[in-house]
């Protein structure tokens, strides 16, 4: 069952790329062998760099489920994830992940992401996009009133 939930993010993958959807990307959520959402990468059609495939089926699975958390349920996606989509499934919760090509696949094809790979374990003010923290006053107040408030929907 697994070849075949895979064999549909390949499909979806290549489908994109022959009707000129998006990229060569593709992915399927399923919950107890039941398919939840199936999407593509969006980026160019979307004008959206966060459209990857991964994120679009994960933003379709949590509303046709009604919940931001996806733990019973299993994406499988025709490339190995790049570290937003990465990102997206640990917060997500995903149970399990299955990928078809590996990143050095995609980087052979022109999707290279090994830069935000090395980008990562750099400090953030030596990163290739500068990212410099201000001092504010009460820059932690959000923090703190999410800490008190006795009602909130904890993720």
């Amino acid at each position: 069952m697994h070849e075949q939930f895979l064999q549909l993010a390949v499909g979806l993958a290549n489908n994109s790329v022959n009707t000129g959807e998006g990229g060569p990307y593709g992915a399927v959520i399923t919950k107890d062998g039941e398919i939840i959402a199936a999407c593509t990468n969006k980026v160019t059609r979307r004008l959206d760099p966060t459209a990857h495939a991964e994120v679009m089926a994960i933003r379709e699975a949590c509303r046709k489920l009604n919940d931001f958390q996806l733990q019973a349920c299993t994406l499988y996606t025709s490339c190995e994830p790049c570290p937003m989509c990465l990102g997206a499934i640990y917060w997500a919760r995903l149970e399990r992940v299955y990928f078809a090509c590996s990143r050095q696949d995609a980087a052979a094809a022109g999707f290279d992401d090994s830069f935000i790979y090395d980008e990562i374990p750099l400090a953030p003010a030596e990163r290739s996009i500068p990212m410099l923290r201000l001092n504010l006053d009460d820059a932690c107040k959000p923090f703190e009133l999410w800490h008190d408030k006795a009602d909130k929907i904890p993720y």
